[in-house]
């Protein structure tokens, strides 16, 4: 990886840990899109869990790192970096379109969701795992974002499709026994329903660049 790359997500993890109470105060932006190389939460409106991950592994399957859903609003394991499909960038600031492919990456440990052939421990449905080493792995970790309209809406729940294997993103309530007792089984479902829908909660929003003034990083807003 890139040390931009790294750099970057350093950066983000410091700013999360040492403001993370002040910037709740300021309340959210204005900015009606989620754009690319913000940093977010994604609620399963469902189950009322967020997207998480951690350095704890699969005991079948992959073996590679778990992804759960936790109730907990203020963990930093659930924020999530949006970037571009593998060798596709995804311009900072620019809205994510419906039907864009996209990657998650997550904050702290660099691995990106990802999905596979592969059956969940606990309901039986496709894994979903965090995978690739300092936001690098392969292009089982493209998802498509799926929703109406022209761009992904802060407001509005979405879904996202593995775009390999066609299953979507989901949460159906099976719970985790020790070392991650509580958390739920976030897996792959072939059928659109209300486990799969997902919005945007916490996080840093890049804004789109102005074209009138080129060359200026993009602002970073809660």
């Amino acid at each position: 990886m890139s040390p931009g790359f790294n750099q970057v997500s350093m950066l983000f993890r410091l700013w999360i840990f040492s403001c993370f109470w002040v910037c709740r105060l300021l309340g959210t932006s204005e900015l009606n899109f989620v754009t690319c190389g913000s940093v977010i939460k994604l609620l399963n409106t469902r189950h009322n869990v967020r997207l998480h991950s951690h350095d704890v592994k699969y005991g079948s399957g992959s073996g590679q790192q778990s992804v759960t859903g936790v109730t907990e609003a203020d963990d930093s394991n659930s924020y999530w970096r949006i970037r571009g499909q593998s060798d596709i960038v995804c311009q900072r600031g620019n809205p994510v379109k419906c039907g864009e492919t996209i990657r998650l990456t997550h904050i702290n440990t660099g691995r990106n969701l990802h999905s596979h052939h592969f059956t969940s421990p606990l309901s039986g449905n496709q894994e979903v795992s965090a995978f690739g080493e300092d936001g690098e792995g392969d292009n089982l970790d493209n998802w498509t974002v799926v929703c109406s309209g022209t761009f992904w809406e802060r407001k509005n729940p979405v879904r996202f499709k593995h775009t390999a294997t066609e299953v979507l993103l989901s949460v159906t309530g099976e719970q985790y026994g020790r070392p991650i007792n509580g958390q739920l089984e976030v897996h792959g479902m072939q059928y659109s329903n209300q486990y799969n829908s997902w919005k945007v909660m916490e996080g840093i929003f890049m804004k789109p660049m102005d074209v009138s003034r080129a060359g200026v990083d993009a602002h970073i807003e809660l």
